[in-house]
């Protein structure tokens, strides 16, 4: 470490206690008794030393040390500002030869200072830092900027308390016929910024002193300086009069300046702003804008059909457009204030340029194009305000334009100034929604955002009340409804193009925004956002609707609104009570999906329970909330599926005792059966539905309704679909809890139907496409048994096994063609037998009467099973049919009668032979190829256990020993 970073680090310590106790100045005044005084004293002469050498270190080559070294007399100003400045003070005085940097580097420290302390400031204090900066800032009349800079801002610091000294200062620089040094002006500029009510009382003289300088300044530099204190004055002027209830004189009136900020004018206008120095012409526009509100309103119209045009010129000669923009919003406001017939004439090339600027591709690196955008609006604001229809006439009909950018553009138009302009727009509102039908249309990405944005302004400006406001809510709901896109969309050919995800994005924000913050919209929104919950078209927008209604049911509740929030029989169109339960249930299935769509449904059914049925709402209160907590307590990744599932049928199950009306649960059940089609191609919400109407039927006491449903169920069900197979076994199963016999019979009643046997027909056999579907609908049928029993009671499940159960899959599964069996090729349904043996097979042994059973069908079944896992592959694994064959029998041979000893034999060379002949594949290979092998095994295991069990055959057990024995190597 250095020994001036050392000081400038012991600076900050000694400053602790340099300092005495309640300030210097307290210190001073405080006549309390000499030692008091002594250490006040030996305090400053501490302070200037310190001071002293940070001054003397700010040379040192280290930028770092520099830095410091600011740093510290800054520290030391908070401390004792009067004192720092002081030191600062006279180490520029008495060195006159430090350069330039370091004397700016002093001067941005005395900035700092004067401007934390100002208050404290004592006026001789104040006089020799202004004429110290005076003196810096003018010492030279070369522009040296950082140095003349840092001057000027220290006098502006100062000049924000003592206006009247640091003018006079700046006036005796500023003398008639004399050319001002550039930071003179400059720091009167800012001045009028930074004290508008000290200096605008100096201004007419200031004025009248300039404007003899303008055509005696022939160097561009000098121009862009005048330009930019006329502007300054005339804001200030402006702010002036706006708050002339609080400045010190409020005599002071606009026509004081009005005759020279046009002498001022004439120069910028007509000689100036036609420079070829770009940044002269900026300088020029930029004092155009504020200037034209203190014209003469005679003067100004005068001079707009040469000024608009003018301004508008510049448009093709620059860039960055912002500063044009900005005067000519400025420009526009003064006509308007002044009732100019004129901007009637200038109308529509104002509109066409202004409409050109707003088109132009914002991008978001781009400050000044957005800033522009912004000032080019506000120019539409004042055209709205004063000329509302034929802005409308101009703006409308580019909606229909080919040009992408043109409709983006046009609907930021209309959006902003449905905001701007709301009074003047009021009358318009069915015009404007009238013209929303083409841009509901638009494909492209940009544009939707863009309607999006337009019908959130609309929104809280009551258009979506009147006639049409449907439809752009509607809009909205269907833009919450895109899929999010899971990688970001190619840009198009102008590079703009947005990702659908974000227009999703924009859409679902102001859903809910408007939901919840708009009062206005509450009674538009409630229920009609209901309409959107059922349709599959807008599955991607249940959350965010979700979301919405439960705010909006839960205001209307707040508010003391009928004990029934809807009234379905005002509305045809709202969905029933039942198709609520439906769809908000099956959603939830599925819970994380969709932004976690299960648990807003489910909040969403807790918050309608009124309307559901008025006996849910106690109940309800606390089973929805375990609900929420479970998932809560989970994410996608572990929740276990069929557990929820499992609790969400429960729940069903619960809702339906505690209404306990068969009427509405059989009203229930039938929009269940009309849903089921809409989650075609949702596997996973189908099948969870179809158990929800097994769960239904099974609540419902009108055996009629339930043999009808399940009838409608088996002549509409999508068999070639695994999934609905499973789905409407498990339905059946579900069912068979309380409709043991009404489910039996069903399924019998459709396998004798004309339907059943039309697609396993002789003449349909030969037709590979009619032969599959005829094997997936007796796939499905052989389930639905299987489930029936695993479901059913297990004694009622005895009574049936035989005669209904076990005799009607085995019908189903075997084909005869001219009394002839034909063996099936098709794997899934030889799986569908084996599953639905295994599931029936298991709720006999698992029944208390299953011991003394009787199973006549014992030793065929037993033998199909061994046919099946005689014809699995030798040498590989790729089904689980011998898995579960073996499982299957594991079952049946513990029930009575006991297999033949020649049979067991069998049944025990078969299963060894096909599964040990197998070889595991390699590890690592394929996770599903092992673990169906080791369930495989273990399926053997306890098949060959449950055989032991039984008292194995000594041939049974001669054949096990013997095939162990030649499988383990020697």
């Amino acid at each position: 470490m250095s020994m001036t970073q050392a000081c400038c680090r012991a600076s900050q310590a000694l400053l602790s206690w340099v300092r005495p106790p309640g300030g210097l100045r307290r210190a001073v005044h405080v006549h309390t008794g000499r030692a008091e005084a002594e250490t006040t004293v030996m305090g400053e002469s501490r302070v200037k030393k310190l001071a002293t050498v940070l001054l003397d270190a700010i040379t040192d080559k280290d930028p770092l040390v520099q830095e410091q070294v600011c740093g510290s007399l800054c520290a030391l100003g908070e401390s004792q500002p009067e004192e720092a400045l002081g030191a600062c003070e006279e180490h520029l005085r008495q060195h006159d030869k430090l350069a330039h940097p370091y004397r700016a580097m002093i001067l941005r420290a005395m900035e700092t200072v004067v401007n934390n302390h100002l208050s404290e400031l004592d006026k001789d204090t104040a006089r020799a830092v202004i004429l110290l900066a005076s003196g810096e800032m003018t010492r030279v009349k070369e522009l040296v900027y950082d140095w003349q800079q840092a001057a000027s801002s220290v006098l502006v610091a100062v000049g924000k308390r003592f206006i009247g000294r640091v003018m006079e200062e700046l006036l005796s620089k500023f003398q008639p016929g004399v050319l001002p040094h550039y930071f003179v002006v400059q720091t009167l500029a800012s001045l009028s910024v930074s004290n508008v009510f000290g200096m605008v009382p100096f201004l007419t003289s200031v004025l009248s002193t300039m404007l003899p300088m303008l055509g005696a300044a022939k160097h561009d530099t000098m121009r862009v300086v005048f330009c930019s204190a006329l502007q300054h004055f005339s804001e200030s002027t402006l702010e002036y009069l706006a708050n002339l209830d609080q400045a010190p004189d409020p005599t002071v009136r606009k026509d004081a300046f009005a005759a020279d900020i046009f002498s001022a004018y004439d120069i910028l206008f007509h000689h100036w702003l036609p420079s070829r120095e770009a940044k002269l012409r900026l300088a020029v526009v930029e004092a155009l804008g504020p200037m034209s509100h203190l014209l003469p309103s005679a003067k100004l119209e005068e001079q707009l059909p040469k000024l608009l045009p003018g301004v508008l010129a510049l448009y093709k000669k620059h860039a960055e457009t912002v500063h044009v923009s900005k005067s000519l919003g400025q420009i526009l406001e003064a006509a308007v204030n002044v009732g100019s017939r004129t901007l009637e004439v200038q109308l529509d090339i104002l509109l066409a340029a202004l409409h050109t600027q707003v088109c132009v591709p914002v991008e978001s690196s781009s400050p000044l194009v957005m800033n522009n955008q912004k000032e080019v609006l506000r120019c539409f604001t004042v055209l709205a305000c004063c000329s509302p229809d034929r802005l409308l006439a101009f703006l409308l009909p580019k909606l229909d334009s080919s040009h992408e950018r043109t409709r983006v553009g046009t609907l930021q138009v209309l959006r902003h100034v449905i905001y701007s302009a709301a009074a003047q727009m009021e009358v318009k509102k069915p015009f404007i929604l009238s013209s929303m039908r083409l841009p509901l249309l638009d494909t492209n990405n940009q544009v939707k955002r863009a309607v999006v944005q337009v019908i959130s302004a609309m929104a809280h400006h009551g258009y979506l009340e009147q006639p049409g406001g449907e439809a752009m809510i509607e809009y909205i709901v269907q833009q919450c409804a895109l899929p999010p896109e899971v990688e970001p969309q190619k840009p198009g050919p102008d590079g703009e193009d947005l990702p659908a995800d974000s227009v999703r994005t924009i859409s679902v924000s102001t859903l809910y925004l408007v939901s919840t913050t708009v009062d206005r919209m509450s009674h538009v929104l409630w229920p009609y956002l209901l309409e959107f919950l059922v349709p599959v078209r807008f599955t991607g927008a249940l959350t965010p609707l979700c979301r919405s209604l439960v705010h909006l049911a839960q205001k209307r509740q707040e508010a003391g609104t009928d004990t029934f929030l809807i009234q379905h029989s005002d509305n045809v169109t709202l969905p029933s009570p039942y198709a609520l339960t439906t769809r908000l249930l099956a959603v939830s299935s599925n819970p994380y999906l969709g932004d976690g769509r299960g648990a807003a449904s489910l909040r969403l059914l807790s918050v309608l329970h009124r309307n559901i049925h008025p006996l849910l709402g106690p109940r309800w209160a606390t089973t929805i909330p375990l609900l929420l907590a479970h998932l809560d307590g989970h994410t996608e990744k572990t929740l276990s599926q069929k557990e929820w599932e499992e609790k969400l049928l429960m729940f069903l199950q619960d809702t339906l005792a505690v209404v306990s009306d068969n009427t509405w649960i059989c009203q229930l059940s039938l929009e269940m059966c009309k849903q089921l089609p809409s989650y075609n191609g949702m596997p996973q919400e189908k099948n969870f539905l179809y158990k929800c109407i097994g769960a239904t039927l099974g609540a419902a006491s009108s055996k009629e309704v339930v043999r009808k449903r399940l009838q409608e169920l088996l002549e509409t069900a999508r068999y070639q679909e695994e999934g609905e197979r499973e789905g409407l076994a498990c339905c059946f199963g579900i069912c068979a809890v309380s409709h043991l016999d009404d489910t039996l019979a069903q399924l019998e009643d459709f396998v004798k139907s004309d339907m059943f046997r039309k697609s396993v027909g002789i003449f349909n056999i030969f037709k590979d496409r009619s032969e599959n579907e005829a094997e997936k609908v007796k796939s499905a049928l052989i389930l639905c048994y299987g489930h029936v029993a695993a479901r059913a009671p297990r004694e009622l499940v005895l009574a049936k096994a035989e005669s209904d159960i076990f005799r009607n899959m085995s019908q189903c599964f075997s084909t005869k063609v001219l009394g002839v069996k034909v063996e099936t090729k098709d794997p899934a349904l030889k799986l569908c037998l084996v599953q639905s043996v295994c599931m029936a097979s298991q709720a006999i042994c698992s029944s208390t009467q299953g011991s003394s059973f009787h199973f006549s069908r014992k030793a065929e079944l037993v033998a199909q099973m061994m046919e099946f896992i005689k014809a699995e592959p030798p040498d590989s694994l790729r089904t689980p049919i011998r898995k579960k064959a073996m499982l299957a029998c594991t079952h049946l041979v513990s029930l009575k009668p006991a297999l033949e000893e020649q049979m067991q034999a069998d049944l025990v060379h078969s299963c060894l032979h096909s599964v040990l002949a197998v070889l595991p594949e390699p590890e690592g290979e394929d996770g599903h190829q092992e673990s169906l092998y080791l369930d495989t095994m273990q399926a053997l295991e306890d098949l060959l256990t449950s055989l032991l069990q039984q008292n194995m055959t000594p041939q049974g057990l001669q054949v096990m020993v013997e095939y162990v024995g030649s499988s383990v190597p020697c």
